[in-house]
C-alpha cells in the first residue's frame, strides 16, 4: 500500500521554557562537496502525475512536490510522544510561548525566491490568508474552534508572531502552524480580496454579518485550488522545469537558503499508478530513493539484489486496524468484536499482508507499539492480548448469543452469519490482510468474505456512509494523542467539537460510520471515550498520560476495531549515484527525500 497524505500523515510540541528559542536541528553549511547529477524519485503522496495541474500545493492533482518545490514553515519529526520537534523549513528558527499560546517565526536572512525576490513575513501572512480558505486546523474560521489562530502579526520583514484563541487552545496549534505551506504573495496576490483580514475578522463574529463573512472566505477555497501561476516561483531547492504524461523534471533553485548545500542539479520525478510499476523502478536501479511502498518477500528479494539498492527502516506513527461498523448487528454486541479479536492470528496476517512493512499488533491500544510503551509503561503488559485462543471466542460468542449449528456460526435468531470485510482494490497489502483474515475466520466456522472496492476516494466515501460492515482503517496517526484517539473516538465514532463544544451524532450521522455508544463501560464503570479525547486536545504532562491511559483501556475492552499491525517505515536507496541518504531509525525518514536534500545530506557519489 502506498501510505497516504493523512498518515502523513498525516501529523508537534517542543515545549520551551519561557521565551527560550527553539530552532531545531540546523542545516549542513558551506557549500562544499554539492557534486551536481539527476535525481530519480517518485512523490508517495502523488500516484498519477497529471500534465495539467497547476503548481499549486492545496491543489491534490498540482504539481508542487513536497520538500522539493512546495515548502512548509518546518519539517515535523513526528517524534513518538512530542508533536512540536521540527527541522527548518521556511522558518530557520522559532519561539514557542510557555504555554502554547503563540509562536514566533525566524525567517531565514538571505533567502529569496525562485525569481529573486526575497521571501518575506509578509509572504507568510498571506500564505496563511490562503490557509483560512482551506479549513485549516490552526486557521480555523469557525468561532471556538479549538486550536485556531487569534491573531497573525508581521513583527519585522523577517519575523512573524502566530497567536493562539486561548478561549479554546489545542496542543495541536503549533504543528497545525508548522505544516503551512508558503507561496510568494506577489504571484498569488490576485486570489485573495484585498479586504480579506477584515473578512475574517468579521467572520469571527456573531449574526448575519459573520455568517456573510464565513460563507464568502469559504467561497473563496475553490478560487484557491484552482489557481495556476504562469510558472514556478518556488522558495524551495528546485523548481519545476517541464514535465510530460511519464516524468517531471526540477532544477536546483540557486536561490534557495542552502542552495550549496543541495546536492543534485536536477530531480526526475517519475509516474506511476500502482505498487506494481514502483517495484519495476526498483527492480531496474532507476530509482534512487523510493518512499514506504508495499512489497512482498519475492519483491523484495529481488529489488536488493539490484546493484546499489538498499533497504532503510524507522518508524512510522501508523497502524492498521479492523474497524467494525457498530450500528449493524451483530457487531453492536462487545462480545462478538472481542471473539473475532481472539480468532485472529495477527502474526500470521502480518506476515502474509505486510512482512517488510509491518510488526504484528502486541494487542489493542489505538496507539502505535512504540510510543505505546512510553506513554503506558508497565500498564501495556497489563492489557489483553488477545493471543489467538479458540475457545475464548467461543465463549464470547456464546456470550453474545449466537450458536454453531453444524459447525457454522449463526446469528441468535439462527440466520447464517456472514462476515464481508471492505478494502479498496489498489492497496495490495490490505487485500492480502483481509484474505488472511477471512481465512482464519471461515475456518473456525465464519462464512466470510473480502470485496473490495475500486479506489481509495470511494472507499472511503462508502465507509462514511455506512455501507460497510467491517472495514481496514488507518489509525494511530501520532504523534499528537488527540489526533490518535481522534481515529477511533472523533468524528467516525460520533463526536465533534462545533462551536467550542463537544457534541455526539447519532450512528449514520455527521459522519458517524462506526457507530459506537456515547458511553461504554470499562472496568465496570462508564466512561465517555469522546470526551476523553476532547480533553488531550488541552491536556499536558501527567493529566495527558493519565487520559491516554484511560483511552488504551478503553480501547482494549470495547475493541472499536481490532489492531492487526503496526507500520515499519520502509523506504529504498539506491548508493549508485547518491549518498548521505538517513540511517535506520532517523526521524528524517518520516519526510520526503526533498527535505534531506534541502538540509545539505544527499550528495553525488564521488
Amino acid at each position: 500500500m502506498k501510505r497516504l497524505a493523512a498518515v502523513a500523515a498525516l501529523l508537534g510540541l517542543a515545549a520551551v521554557t519561557a521565551c527560550s528559542g527553539s530552532t531545531g536541528d540546523k542545516p549542513a553549511a558551506g557549500g562544499s562537496g554539492s557534486g551536481g547529477g539527476l535525481y530519480t524519485t517518485i512523490d508517495g503522496l502523488k500516484p498519477g502525475l497529471d500534465v495539467n495541474g497547476p503548481i499549486n500545493p492545496w491543489n491534490p492533482k498540482g504539481n508542487a512536490f513536497l520538500g522539493f518545490n512546495a515548502m512548509r514553515i518546518a519539517w515535523s519529526k513526528n517524534h513518538l510522544t512530542d508533536p512540536n520537534q521540527f527541522y527548518p523549513g521556511i522558518a530557520a528558527s522559532w519561539e514557542i510561548a510557555p504555554d502554547n499560546s503563540s509562536i514566533t517565526l525566524h525567517l531565514h536572512p538571505g533567502n529569496k525566491w525562485s525569481d529573486g525576490k526575497p521571501v518575506t513575513a509578509e509572504d507568510v501572512k498571506f500564505s496563511i490568508a490562503l490557509a483560512y480558505t482551506q479549513g485549516s486546523t490552526a486557521f480555523a474560521i469557525d468561532p471556538g474552534a479549538a486550536g485556531a489562530a487569534s491573531e497573525v502579526e508581521v513583527v519585522d520583514e523577517k519575523t512573524v508572531k502566530i497567536t493562539q484563541d486561548m478561549d479554546n487552545p489545542s496542543v495541536t496549534f503549533v504543528r497545525g502552524v508548522m505544516d503551512s505551506y508558503i507561496v510568494p504573495q506577489h504571484v498569488w496576490g490576485s486570489v485573495l480580496p484585498a479586504d480579506f483580514w477584515d473578512k475574517l475578522k468579521a467572520a469571527r463574529g456573531e449574526g448575519a454579518e459573520a455568517e456573510k463573512a464565513r460563507e464568502e472566505i469559504t467561497a473563496l477555497s475553490e478560487k484557491v485550488l484552482a489557481f495556476a501561476p504562469p510558472k514556478d516561483v518556488s522558495a524551495g531547492p528546485f523548481t519545476l522545469e517541464r514535465m510530460n504524461p511519464s516524468e517531471a523534471l526540477l532544477v536546483k533553485n540557486k536561490n534557495f537558503y542552502n542552495a550549496a548545500n543541495v546536492g543534485p542539479d536536477q530531480v526526475k520525478m517519475l509516474n506511476y499508478t500502482g505498487n506494481e510499476q514502483i517495484w519495476n523502478y526498483l527492480i531496474a536501479g532507476k530509482l534512487d530513493n523510493a518512499p514506504f511502498t508495499a512489497v512482498p518477500a519475492d519483491v523484495m528479494k529481488r529489488i536488493t539484489t539490484t546493484q546499489g539498492n538498499g533497504v532503510v527502516k524507522g518508524y512510522s506513527p501508523v497502524s492498521l486496524g479492523m474497524a467494525f461498523n457498530q450500528s449493524k448487528k451483530p457487531y453492536d454486541n462487545v462480545h462478538v468484536r472481542r471473539g473475532l479479536a481472539y480468532l485472529i492470528n495477527r502474526d500470521e496476517v502480518t506476515k502474509i499482508a505486510s512482512p517488510e512493512g509491518g510488526t504484528p499488533a502486541v494487542t489493542t491500544t489505538g496507539i502505535h507499539q512504540k510510543p505505546a510503551a512510553e506513554w503506558l509503561g508497565a500498564d501495556l503488559a497489563a492489557l489483553e492480548p488477545y493471543k489467538l485462543d479458540v475457545a475464548k471466542a467461543e465463549e464470547e460468542f456464546k456470550e453474545a448469543g449466537l450458536k454453531k449449528e453444524g459447525g457454522k456460526w449463526t446469528l441468535p435468531d439462527g440466520t447464517p452469519w456472514k462476515f464481508t470485510v471492505n478494502v479498496p482494490a489498489p492497496f495490495s497489502d490490505w487485500i492480502s490482510g483481509a484474505k488472511a483474515v477471512t481465512s482464519q475466520l471461515t475456518a473456525a466456522g465464519i462464512d466470510a468474505e473480502v470485496v473490495t472496492t475500486a479506489d481509495y476516494p470511494l472507499y472511503l466515501k462508502e465507509l462514511a456512509e455506512g455501507k460497510y460492515d467491517v472495514g481496514f482503517w488507518l489509525i494511530a496517526l501520532g504523534p499528537a494523542p488527540y489526533n490518535i484517539y481522534q481515529r477511533l473516538y472523533g468524528v467516525s465514532n460520533g463526536w465533534s467539537i462545533l462551536g467550542g463544544k463537544l457534541k455526539h451524532a447519532e450512528p449514520g450521522k455527521n459522519g458517524n460510520w462506526m457507530g459506537g455508544p456515547e458511553t461504554i463501560e470499562v472496568d465496570g464503570a462508564k466512561v465517555n471515550p469522546g470526551e476523553l479525547t476532547a480533553k488531550l486536545n488541552s491536556a499536558s504532562g501527567d493529566e495527558q498520560k493519565k487520559i491516554i491511559g484511560q483511552l488504551a483501556k478503553a480501547a482494549n475492552q470495547d475493541l472499536p476495531v481490532v489492531q492487526l499491525w503496526d507500520y515499519v517505515n520502509t523506504q529504498f536507496v539506491n548508493t549508485n549515484r547518491f549518498t548521505g541518504f538517513p540511517e535506520n531509525d532517523s526521524d528524517l525518514l518520516r519526510q520526503p527525500s526533498g527535505v534531506w536534500i534541502q538540509l545539505g545530506m544527499v550528495k553525488k557519489k564521488q
